[in-house]
């Protein structure tokens, strides 16, 4: 696995995680190649220290604190899936797949679909700002003595 901070060269080998995204966006060359980008313009945009990785067999992961959400592309939709995703609050109403289950959430695009840039900016900027939340637990008071 490779990663990378948004904008950096580091990475070996097949190249680093943000040439094999862009290598991934060329090869598609069709509505999903435009939406990926699309996607990924506004991660970058909502979140300047984003870290670019490719897991699972290829598909882009956005990562900051812990996973953002993937971009992984089917047939007939770009799936943005959120690792925290049941954990955020979605006024806009953008999730719309893989909302049964207790941790993730995803949004499907289609052909020609476009969503409102400020709520999914807000969105990735909600989880951004939970995965770097830290959570104490109280300390235990010291016994004395």
């Amino acid at each position: 696995m490779k990663t990378e901070k948004s904008g950096s060269t580091e990475g070996e080998g097949e190249g680093s995680a943000s040439q094999q995204i862009d290598t991934k966006i060329k090869e598609l060359n069709d509505w999903r190649a435009e939406t990926l980008a699309w996607v990924r313009a506004l991660i970058k945009q909502a979140d300047a220290e984003v870290v670019e990785e490719v897991k699972w067999r290829g598909v882009p992961v956005w990562s900051h604190g812990g996973i953002i959400c993937t971009g992984e592309t089917y047939k007939s939709v770009v799936k943005m899936t959120f690792a925290k995703g049941a954990s955020l609050q979605d006024p806009a109403g953008l999730f719309n797949s893989s909302l049964e289950g207790n941790t993730r959430r995803a949004i499907d695009l289609h052909e020609g679909e476009r969503l409102d840039e400020q709520a999914l900016m807000a969105l990735i900027r909600a989880a951004v700002a939970l995965n770097t939340s830290v959570v104490r637990s109280p300390k235990k008071p010291r016994a004395t003595g």
